[in-house]
Formats: C-alpha cells, sequence, structure tokens
C-alpha cells in the first residue's frame, strides 16, 4: 500500500470512531475506556516491546532529539508571540498556545502512522522521540506556566520550588508510557530473554495499540469538539503543521541525519497536536477552548499537510 493509501486508512479509521461517537453507537465512557486500555496497557507494551528488541544502531539519538526539539522550541515560541502580539492574551494562554503548537501527538497517531509508513524501523526512531518528548515537554510547561504566573500577578509569595519536583516527578514516574519505556531499558539491560509466552502475550495486546489509539482518537474529537478561538486555533495549528517540520527538516538536513532517521523526524514533527495540549490546559486553568479547537482543527489539517511533508522528506532524504 502506497503512502496515499496508508494516510487514507488511518483517517477512514479515526473517522469511523468520530461517527461512532457523533452518532452515539458507542458511549463517551466507552471512548474514555479504550483510550485508557490504550494508554495503560497496549502503547506502554509497544514501548516495551520495540526497546527490547530494536537495534538502535545508526539511529543518532543526540543528532536526532537536536532535530526534533529545535522544531519544538521555534514553533513554541512563535505561538506563544502569536498569541501574546496578535490576541492579547496573557502569558499563561501564551504557554497554553506554546504547548499546543509544539507537543506532536506521537502516541495516538505517530505511532500507527510509523507503522503504516516505515514499519518496526520507523516505530524504534519514534520510539526514542517519545522516550525523552513526554518528561521534556511537561517539565518545560510547568516551569513556563510558574513564571507566567508570576509575571501575570496571579500567584505571588515565594514558589515552593522542591515540592513542585516532588509533585512532577511522582506524575512523570506513574505515567504508563515512561514505565513501559524505563521497563524495557532494565530488561534490556539485564541480558535475559522473554519466554515465548511472555513475548506472545505483549505481542498481542501490542498488535492491537494502533487502530484501537487512532479509533478512541477519533471518538475523543468528537467529546473535546471545536469550543471557541476558531482563529486563534487556526493560526497554533498552522504553526503546528506547517513552521514546525519546516524547521526540523532544515536541521535534519544540516546535521545530514541518516535518511530514514531524518524522514521519521520530519514526519513526527508535521504530526498535529493531540490531547495532551487539552490536558495541561485544564490544568493550568486557562485556554481550554484554544487548546481543545487547536487539536481538532490541526487534526482535521493534517490529512493534507502530513502527506505533503512526508513526500517533501522522501524528495529530501531519499
Amino acid at each position: 500500500m502506497g503512502l496515499a493509501g496508508t494516510i487514507f486508512i488511518i483517517f477512514s479509521i479515526i473517522f469511523i470512531g468520530y461517527a461512532v461517537a457523533r452518532f452515539r453507537v458507542l458511549s463517551e465512557a466507552a471512548g474514555d475506556g479504550l483510550s485508557e486500555f490504550v494508554f495503560v496497557v497496549s502503547t506502554p507494551l509497544l514501548l516495551f516491546r520495540t526497546i527490547i528488541s530494536a537495534d538502535f544502531h545508526g539511529s543518532a539519538p543526540w543528532a536526532l532529539w537536536v532535530a526534533y526539539f529545535s522544531g519544538v522550541v521555534g514553533a513554541w515560541l512563535a505561538s506563544h508571540g502569536t498569541i501574546r502580539t496578535v490576541f492579547g492574551r496573557d502569558r499563561r494562554a501564551g504557554v497554553v498556545a506554546g504547548v499546543s503548537g509544539a507537543f506532536s501527538n506521537l502516541v495516538f497517531l505517530g505511532v500507527p502512522l510509523m507503522l503504516g509508513i516505515s514499519g518496526q524501523e520507523g516505530v524504534v526512531i519514534i520510539s526514542l522521540i517519545i522516550s525523552v518528548h513526554l518528561p521534556l515537554m511537561m517539565a518545560a510547561s510547568i516551569a513556563l506556566n510558574e513564571w507566567a504566573m508570576r509575571r501575570d500577578g496571579v500567584a505571588k509569595g515565594e514558589t515552593h520550588l522542591a515540592a513542585t519536583l516532588r509533585t512532577f516527578f511522582r506524575s512523570l514516574l506513574r505515567n504508563p508510557l515512561i514505565i513501559g519505556i524505563l521497563a524495557g531499558w532494565a530488561w534490556r539491560f539485564s541480558g535475559f530473554s522473554l519466554p515465548e509466552f511472555a513475548s506472545t502475550l505483549i505481542d498481542t495486546l501490542a498488535g492491537v495499540a494502533g487502530p484501537l489509539a487512532l479509533f478512541a482518537m477519533g471518538m475523543g474529537l468528537k467529546k473535546f469538539g471545536i469550543s471557541g478561538n476558531v482563529r486563534a486555533a487556526f493560526l497554533t495549528a498552522t504553526i503546528k503543521l506547517m513552521l514546525m517540520p519546516a524547521i526540523v527538516l532544515a536541521v535534519a538536513w544540516g546535521l545530514q541525519l541518516p535518511p530514514l532517521t531524518a524522514k521519521v523526524v520530519v514526519t513526527a514533527a508535521a504530526l498535529p497536536s493531540g490531547i495532551n495540549s487539552y490536558l495541561i490546559a485544564t490544568r493550568f486553568g486557562t485556554g481550554q477552548a484554544l487548546a481543545s479547537t487547536s487539536m481538532v482543527i490541526a487534526t482535521g489539517m493534517s490529512v493534507l499537510t502530513l502527506g505533503l511533508w512526508i513526500s517533501i522528506a522522501a524528495h529530501v532524504f531519499g
């Protein structure tokens, strides 16, 4: 199946999930249950299996991370500046806009997409991004929100840095994706091989991660929907889908990343924002409508833009 066919199948599954939620074939609670299964069970096992069995030789993790996070920084600054200067929002809304413009949907959309277009080798490379993406993005979000609250005059008094760090690391170490990644590295370094029955069990549960993630994502789009701030959300979505992959492509070319690594990192940067941007906005108590609307608009636009960037990356890197 070619690129167009793969993208068509992926977004068809998302659309079916949306339609099922829209016409109440399945309840909202069922969608939440599917999302939780993907997040807590299936995807962590997929990451565990990938890490224990992958050959990371030639993946150039440091150069890969530099290329990807150059795009993150550029898109975050552009989104923050746009919301502040064009729409006159406060700094906390700017932080939410930054998250929406730079936080790729690597798990629910990225992993299934890589399986479809690059196979297991592509999943290995995107797993290297996922392993540092969530911790760094969450830490940056928390730190910048603390700064924004002080500058906006919302928070006063001393910041309890130690308490904030404890909360952050507790939350991080309870995250199923982080547990799956750490468990994978621990097992890999142990030198043990998985028993056949355990390998089969993990393969079975991990194998449904892709389609279920896409289906649950479609149901989630109906749940969150377009909640307002359409103009601001459209600009943030455009930055996410166009500026961020352009920066990453330029840096990947300058660093001379291996062809497959370069194509995967550009594709990862071209993914729309996901549910994490909305969850962060909810936690901060501001910008929920902006995050929700940006996520929905970016996902819809990415039907076209993802194919564009994958084709450009294939042309540039071979």
